[in-house]
């Protein structure tokens, strides 16, 4: 298994480590922004539900076109430049509780995310090429859930501030401040990444959108879209309902969602194992399917650590399938049309997730706090039935090459 990934080319790996960096200040916004903007901002959860939205309505928004100029003017540029954003909206979210401010900085952080979803995965197909391109996803999904574990471990640190005399909104903002500056420190590094070939540059606004990879990329929507919106209920809100369900505050909630963080990164080194054991796409549906049974006893649980077991369960069972699905499309689209179609695919998982987790946040706000797992699991299963009726009989190239 180790082999597989001594053979990823020397510059996808820098990129796959440099990019670890970045993912640090975003597991900080994914992990405590609910908790923070809620209980130390006392912005409330409504607001904080717009918030969020807002952030996936931008990565909606820009996703397609960041993807496309991309491909015509360089992966490389709109990476850095998606690494620098993503420290300035960790600062823009700590240092101001000003409600305009903060729309700015979630459309700031939707840019990021369309950076890092466009450029980052194009990118790093490109550098990885076929025979590695699975391990790469595989190894870049262990380090960036390496950093979203230590971005849930770093909250404890605001007890240790506090104990310095520091109030604790102070003391978010000094962690924030220093997670945001520690990411873009390596955007000179990300710079000097090799840049990807690009597409020629579009004659028609027609010849911009990704017409090759079309049926591939409809059918991968399809199936997406009702998980991302199941998701959107209560992932981006698990710090709010610890708090909400058990009255635990996210420097306790955080460490538990930070060593889910560490176990799916974990596992992730073994997708590249499983894809070859079972076939990429059954490999994948097989583990999104045993979640889903951990997902339903999550709202049953009677004390916050059982909870907290069950969820990292479920959320390493989950997210093992990542780098094998994100490692599907790319093999299945186009070359030269890698970020248009990551753009794409990340719009449609972003849309529908954004507007859930506003619609999460309201379920939460009443009461309800067992029906979003509820509606996340039927959804789960709808999705997981049409991916398969879609993608069961597909074999990339290298697969029938292993299986030879």
């Amino acid at each position: 298994m180790w082999s597989t990934y001594r053979n990823i080319p020397g510059k996808a790996k820098l990129l796959i480590y440099l990019s670890s960096f970045p993912s640090l200040a975003l597991s900080l916004i994914y992990t405590d922004l609910a908790y923070f903007l809620t209980k130390v901002q006392g912005l409330g959860e409504v607001f904080t539900g717009i918030v969020l939205t807002t952030m996936g309505l931008t990565v909606v928004v820009m996703s397609i076109p960041v993807g496309i100029l991309a491909d015509r003017y360089g992966r490389r540029k709109f990476l850095a430049i998606g690494n620098l954003l993503a420290s300035l909206t960790l600062m823009m979210f700590a240092l101001t509780t000003n409600q305009f401010l903060l729309i700015v900085a979630a459309i700031a952080e939707g840019t990021t995310e369309a950076a890092f979803a466009t450029s980052g995965t194009a990118l790093m197909t490109s550098l990885a090429g076929d025979a590695s391109r699975t391990a790469a996803f595989s190894l870049s999904s262990f380090l960036q859930n390496i950093a979203y574990g230590l971005g849930g471990f770093a909250l404890p640190l605001v007890v240790v501030l506090e104990s310095f005399g520091l109030t604790v909104a102070t003391a978010h903002v000094a962690l924030y401040v220093v997670v945001a500056l520690m990411g873009a420190a390596v955007t000179p590094m990300l710079l000097r990444i090799p840049e990807s070939a690009r597409s020629e540059k579009a004659k028609s606004v027609r010849q911009f959108l990704p017409t090759k990879s079309k049926n591939v990329l409809v059918k991968w929507s399809s199936a997406n879209v009702m998980v991302a919106f199941g998701a959107g209920l209560f992932v981006p809100l698990m710090s709010l309902w610890f708090s909400l369900r058990y009255a635990v505050p996210d420097s306790l909630s955080g460490p538990v969602i930070g060593i889910s963080g560490f176990l799916i990164a974990a596992v992730s080194l073994v997708a590249p194992y499983l894809a070859r054991r079972f076939g990429l796409v059954r490999a994948a549906v097989l583990s999104e399917g045993f979640s889903m049974i951990f997902m339903l006893f999550v709202p049953l649980s009677p004390t916050f650590l059982i909870a907290g077991l069950i969820y990292t369960i479920r959320s390493f069972l989950m997210n093992v399938a990542n780098p094998m699905n994100t490692s599907l499309i790319m093999g299945l689209v186009s070359p030269d049309e890698r970020g248009a179609a990551a753009g794409i695919s990340s719009a449609v998982w972003r849309l529908p997730n954004s507007i859930s987790t506003t619609i999460g946040a309201d379920m939460m706000n009443a009461g309800l706090l067992a029906l979003p797992f509820y509606l996340a699991t039927a959804l789960y299963v709808a999705s997981l039935g049409l991916y398969w009726v879609f993608f069961g009989k597909t074999k990339l190239p290298e697969e029938a090459v292993v299986g030879a």
